[in-house]
C-alpha cells in the first residue's frame, strides 16, 4: 500500500531498524525492490533522482510507482532523492511522491534553513513528509569526507524547518568508494537523540562495509539511500542473460530477480525484514 515516509519512519524508530531507500529508474528496478520487500514482510522507499523529474522518465514512471505501491502487500513511499529546485518539489508532489527531499545542502545554513522551512509549508499541507541534508554529502570520487554534520546544529536546523527526516554527513558519499568509509558512529548516536522524532536518514549505503551500516542502525539511522549498487545489480543480470533471449519480457526476467536479490540482501543487513508485520 502507498503511504507517507514519515508513517515506515516511525516504524523504523519503534522497531529500531532502518527501511531501505532503493533508487529505480525503470519498471525493472522497482519490481525487483518491490518483490524483494513483500517476501520479506519490509516496509519500502522508492526513490527516483531530481534529474529524472527535471527530464521526461519520472513523469513516465510516476504513474506506474504509484499504481504498483498500491498494489503491494506491504507499505511502500514513494520519494523524490535530491530535490534540486522548488519546480521538481513541486512536480514530484503532482505526480504522487509521498517524500519530498530538498537538497539545499550547498547553501550557508540560514539559506539552507530558509528554503527547507519553504518546501515544509507546503509539502505537509497535503501530508507528505520532507528530508534535508545538513552538511554536503558529495561524490565518493573526491575522497571520503571527514568533517562531520554538527549535533548543535542539526537540533536548530530540525527545530526551525519542521522536517521529518535529515540526511548528515557522518563519512560516507555518493557512488563507489576509492577506500572503504568508517563512519562517525559517535556522531549518529550523538545527532540521534538531539534530534527526537526526526528520522536521520544515510545516504551512500553502496560500498559501506556491512559492520558500519549495522553499527550505524543501532546508533539512530532510520532510512538508508542505495542507488549505485542497483544500477550494478540490474546491469550486472542484464550482461549475463543470453542474446539468444529476444522477447524484452523474458530478457528481464533475471535483471529483475537480480536486483530482488541485491535488495533482500539490504533489508536483512538493516533488520527491516518483518518491519510490515
Amino acid at each position: 500500500m502507498l503511504v507517507s515516509m514519515k508513517t515506515v519512519l516511525d516504524i523504523a524508530e519503534r522497531k529500531g531498524c532502518a527501511i531501505p531507500a532503493f533508487n529505480v529508474y525503470n519498471a525493472e528496478t522497482a519490481l525487483g525492490a518491490i518483490r524483494a520487500a513483500e517476501e520479506a514482510h519490509s516496509c519500502v522507499i522508492l526513490q527516483m533522482y531530481s534529474r529524472l523529474f527535471s527530464n521526461f522518465e519520472a513523469e513516465f514512471m510516476m504513474p506506474a510507482l504509484v499504481a504498483a505501491a498500491h498494489r503491494a502487500k506491504v507499505r511502500v513511499a514513494l520519494h523524490l532523492d535530491h530535490g534540486a529546485d522548488l519546480s521538481v518539489v513541486s512536480k514530484a508532489l503532482r505526480w504522487g511522491c509521498t517524500g519530498i527531499m530538498r537538497d539545499a545542502s550547498t547553501l550557508p545554513f540560514e539559506e539552507n534553513v530558509n528554503t527547507l522551512k519553504q518546501v515544509v509549508d507546503i509539502a505537509h499541507a497535503v501530508d507528505v513528509a520532507v528530508e534535508g541534508e545538513l552538511g554536503h554529502i558529495g561524490s565518493a570520487k573526491d575522497g571520503v569526507p571527514t568533517d562531520y554534520t554538527r549535533v548543535d546544529e542539526a537540533a536548530e536546523f530540525v527545530r526551525r524547518t519542521g522536517v521529518d527526516a535529515l540526511a548528515i554527513m557522518v563519512g560516507t558519499a555518493h557512488g563507489h568508494y576509492k577506500q572503504a568509509p568508517l563512519l562517525a558512529i559517535g556522531r549518529i548516536r550523538e545527532i540521534h537523540e538531539a534530534v527526537p522524532g526526526c528520522a536521520l536518514v544515510l545516504h551512500g549505503g553502496s560500498g559501506v562495509p556491512d559492520d558500519q551500516i549495522i553499527a550505524s542502525v543501532e546508533a539512530g539511522i532510520r532510512k538508508i539511500n542505495f542507488g549505485t549498487d542497483v544500477c550494478c545489480s540490474f546491469l550486472d543480470g542484464v550482461f549475463g542473460v543470453s542474446r539468444d533471449i529476444i522477447a524484452v519480457d523474458l530478457f528481464m526476467k533475471e535483471p529483475i530477480e537480480a536486483v530482488k536479490r541485491f535488495c533482500l540482501s539490504k533489508i536483512d543487513l538493516l533488520k527491516a525484514g518483518g518491519s510490515d508485520d
